[in-house]
């Protein structure tokens, strides 16, 4: 009886580990829910909404495209902004304390099916690359954007960030929230590497009468 107890026991530990592992594939190469936080993109995306993120596209091309809202690892809270002091102009990029997450926290990191994504912004800048934030708006390439999916009036100003006007190094994008005015993004912490990319925002299906394909 009690060896039957035992097997018992230990199939469920083995069907508990083989869908943990699926889901752990599932979230690395194919997708997960994740639900918005806070205010940066409010003018697109409201602070509760639920979104479908993929990593397909990420997976594939390995760089997201110009206009695309993507989810990303965050800088640790002490970097989330730099300083004149700290700021490299010729090294614009965001900084991250690497091998700060223990076996444990890493492993539930990858099969929490509902956890929250860190930042979510938009991509303005890919490698190559010239920002400039000026006259109240973001110009690429010498370009003024025209930036649809921003509210009227919203303007584009430096917001005390020192990356105002870089080049995007390679393997590395621009991001920006879309409600300028309060939103912790490039301008302040530099640009971020594409492997803290964790996807693209692809589908809003929560709530219900705000069901959305999300396109750039």
């Amino acid at each position: 009886m009690e060896l039957n107890k035992g097997k018992e026991v230990f199939e469920w530990l083995v069907c508990i580990l083989i869908a943990l592992i699926i889901v752990a594939i599932i979230k690395s190469f194919v997708g997960f829910p994740t639900v918005v936080s806070g205010e940066s993109m409010d003018s697109t995306l409201k602070n509760g909404q639920r979104l479908w993120i993929s990593r397909i596209g990420i997976e594939i091309n390995k760089y997201p495209e110009r206009g695309d809202i993507i989810t990303f690892e965050a800088p640790e809270q002490n970097h989330l902004y730099q300083s004149k002091v700290e700021a490299d102009l010729n090294n614009p990029v965001a900084k991250y304390n690497e091998n700060t997450k223990n076996i444990f926290q890493k492993a539930i990191s990858a099969i929490s099916l509902f956890g929250k994504t860190d930042f979510i912004k938009r991509v303005i800048g890919l490698p190559g690359d010239h920002i400039e934030i000026k006259d109240n708006s973001v110009y690429r390439n010498g370009e003024k954007l025209n930036e649809p999916y921003l509210d009227a009036g919203t303007q584009t100003t430096a917001e005390g960030g020192m990356f105002t006007d870089i080049i995007v190094p390679d393997g590395y994008v621009y991001v920006l929230g879309d409600n300028r005015e309060n939103s912790s993004d490039s301008r302040r912490f530099g640009c971020i590497p594409i492997e803290k990319i964790e996807g693209k925002a692809v589908w809003r299906f929560w709530p219900l009468n705000k069901w959305k394909v999300i396109k750039n």
